[in-house]
């Protein structure tokens, strides 16, 4: 049995990928079947560590990036997405795979048309509120859509509706438990003040990061902050919050991490009072999983239309705050991260509410149609 994995660019559409490769494993242990041949098709991968620890194999193929504007960039992206599709058409002929499966994105466009062309069953799965134009497109041929958020069905063309299923965000196991004992030891907190948890992302957000450092002295005075700037800003933002609390007795309340390991999220997490952080889908749903209270500043719409919906899309769960960045400042920011820490009854409901929105074992849900489809073609 092969199945093929496509996706990528970002680590929300490579990390889902990663997810339901181990929970597919795992049904494979339970079930007594032999493991799957998983390959992953595309430019290069955004975590190629993460291919070598779960047996992926990886097949280079190139895809080109389509801009919303006109570009010239467009003109190459197209070369280099016809190229794509050819090389993706003879690598699938060559190991003929039972099922792909694609998290979109314009990586995954060119083996998805080649596996249009060569009638190899295809499932998808998007994680935004807004279905992007690669899942909308390869949804007209996939025998299976999943979606995280509940307003994405309905973007979806009435004819694939009854092929749709919610599942919520396939999230890895490693960093799905965050770790309750040990946290303010590990990263060097104080323990008798909460914590507020700052996830910009891997590339980090600067817009947070200068929002951070100008309520920090009001921050320290009553919260442990774990700031996570992205690695090419820790530096910087090292250097000036170092400035900033030179003078305060509550230096050591505050911890800065380029991009924390998955020990050191796990922790973060558990500890966490409140978290701010970024709109991505995947950042969301694993706040959501965690159960904790959280600040989502979406990348503006102007940028990036996805993370606004995602933010706002959660806080009608419940499970969030949104503050638009053009409305973020220190005061408000600092406001909001009392209010929600001081009030008890506040932080439960919201906690509830982000559980319920994670919905647990997406990864096992996609993973057991996937591998079911998959068995299916063999035999078939």
């Amino acid at each position: 049995m092969k199945i093929v994995l496509v996706g990528g660019g970002t680590g929300g559409h490579f990390y889902p990928l990663i997810a339901v490769s181990e929970a597919i494993q795992d049904l494979c242990t339970e079930r007594k079947l032999l493991e799957p041949e998983l390959y992953y098709l595309g430019p290069t991968p955004f975590d190629e560590r993460a291919l070598l620890e779960h047996d992926i194999q990886y097949l280079p193929s190139a895809a080109g990036k389509m801009h919303r504007d006109r570009s010239i960039g467009n003109v190459f992206g197209m070369v280099a997405t016809f190229f794509g599709i050819i090389r993706a058409t003879f690598q699938l002929f060559g190991l003929y795979p039972d099922i792909i499966f694609s998290t979109g994105g314009y990586a995954a466009f060119p083996t998805l048309y080649a596996a249009r062309l060569l009638k190899i069953p295809v499932a998808i799965y998007d994680a935004d509120a807004t279905p992007g134009r690669v899942s909308l497109w390869s949804a007209k041929f996939a025998r299976w859509i999943a979606v995280a958020h509940p307003e994405a069905a309905v973007k979806f063309p009435e004819r694939v509706r009854d092929r749709i299923a919610q599942t919520g965000h396939p999230i890895r196991k490693e960093i799905e438990a965050p770790t309750k004992e040990g946290g303010y030891e590990f990263l060097k907190l104080d323990q008798s003040a909460p914590v507020v948890f700052i996830m910009g992302g891997s590339q980090g957000a600067v817009a947070i990061n200068e929002v951070i450092l100008d309520a920090l002295p009001d921050l320290v005075a009553s919260c442990n902050v774990v700031h996570q700037t992205g690695t090419a800003n820790l530096q910087e933002v090292s250097r000036v919050a170092a400035v900033i609390l030179k003078d305060s007795r509550y230096q050591e309340r505050y911890v800065s991490y380029g991009l924390l390991n998955t020990l050191a999220l796990r922790m973060a997490a558990g500890v966490a009072s409140v978290v701010v952080a970024r709109a991505g889908s995947g950042t969301i749903f694993e706040v959501a999983s965690w159960g904790l209270p959280s600040i989502m500043v979406p990348i503006p719409s102007d940028i990036s239309h996805d993370q606004t919906e995602n933010a706002f899309s959660y806080a009608r769960a419940g499970g969030c705050v949104v503050i638009e960045q053009h409305n973020l400042t220190p005061h408000l920011l600092v406001a909001e991260i009392k209010r929600i820490i001081d009030d008890p009854q506040l932080r439960e409901s919201m906690s509830q509410a982000a559980r319920a929105f994670a919905k647990p074992q997406a990864a096992r849900k996609i993973a057991t149609v996937i591998l079911d489809s998959a068995l299916e073609h063999e035999t078939g």
